[in-house]
């Protein structure tokens, strides 16, 4: 078996560049290599890999988690079943705390559901914030501590559900990309979200309209936010008003929503 030959094959089954670059990590190969010397040939024990990633990602497993690895902001973050694959419109939220955090000094910053650590493990390394990133899963935050070492990024990790074990603390800005899909939406069950994690994607609140995590969030926080501060937090194309009511609600000023680059409504925030 070939190069070439390998990457006709799984063709057949999965699309083409997904073919490519699991023959790439399978093989250790380059795009230059498969395009200037396809009768190389693969050994068995990397064809066999390369087969078995190949029949998983035909069934819908995504890639990040076949390979263990994705990129976000220019960085790679390992990842697995145990965290949601990082997704490029929660940039925003990154963006939106950035400029939060223009003119404090070493503020106070906390990433509630961190999962693999892509908000905590950025803001880190783009400003100078004190990061701390809680989650209630201890596999997650295994995920996350790894991805900060690799990465060289200063985080404190702290397993929580929410605001629970941060008694008595306070923060500058307080940021999350909380589970916001409604339990039983039908897009759960598309485009490789049954094989990630349930508890990250959904409040699993039967009947409700995804909102449950964000609501406790937006309640909690205020005791955790130093004056002045801000609440930031992603969620559903059609939350938008739904969150701006809410913070205000819980005594928030300057509540705002922001659209991501495809204009669909996806941050929203309040000052206290």
């Amino acid at each position: 078996m070939t190069l070439g030959e390998a990457l006709a094959a799984a063709r057949q089954q999965i699309d083409r560049l997904d073919a490519r670059l699991l023959l790439q990590y399978a093989t250790g190969c380059s795009h230059a290599d498969l395009l200037a010397r396809p009768e190389t040939p693969v050994f068995a024990p990397a064809y066999a890999q390369f087969a078995e990633w190949v029949g998983r990602r035909a069934k819908g497993e995504p890639l990040a988690y076949l390979v263990g690895e994705a990129e976000f902001r220019g960085r790679i973050f390992q990842v697995s079943p145990d965290v949601l694959i990082p997704r490029p419109e929660t940039e925003l939220l990154i963006e939106q705390a950035l400029d939060k955090a223009q003119g404090v000094s070493a503020p106070r910053l906390l990433d509630l559901g961190t999962g693999s650590g892509i908000v905590a493990i950025s803001l880190a390394l783009e400003c100078s914030a004190r990061v701390t990133a809680v989650d209630i899963s201890p596999a997650a935050l295994q995920v996350a501590a790894n991805n900060a070492g690799r990465l060289g990024a200063r985080v404190e990790f702290v397993e929580s559900d929410w605001l629970s074990a941060l008694a008595g603390r306070q923060f500058e800005l307080i940021v999350s990309n909380p589970p916001y899909v409604a339990e039983g939406d039908p897009h759960l069950e598309l485009d490789g979200l049954p094989f990630e994690p349930r508890q990250a994607l959904t409040d699993l609140e039967a009947g409700g309209n995804g909102l449950a995590c964000i609501r406790r969030i937006v309640a909690t926080a205020p005791a955790h936010l130093a004056a002045g501060g801000w609440l930031l937090f992603e969620h559903g194309y059609d939350q938008g008003e739904a969150s701006r009511n809410l913070l205000q609600a819980a005594g928030f000023k300057n509540a705002f929503t922001l659209p991501d680059l495809a204009g669909i409504d996806r941050v929203s925030g309040g000052q206290l």
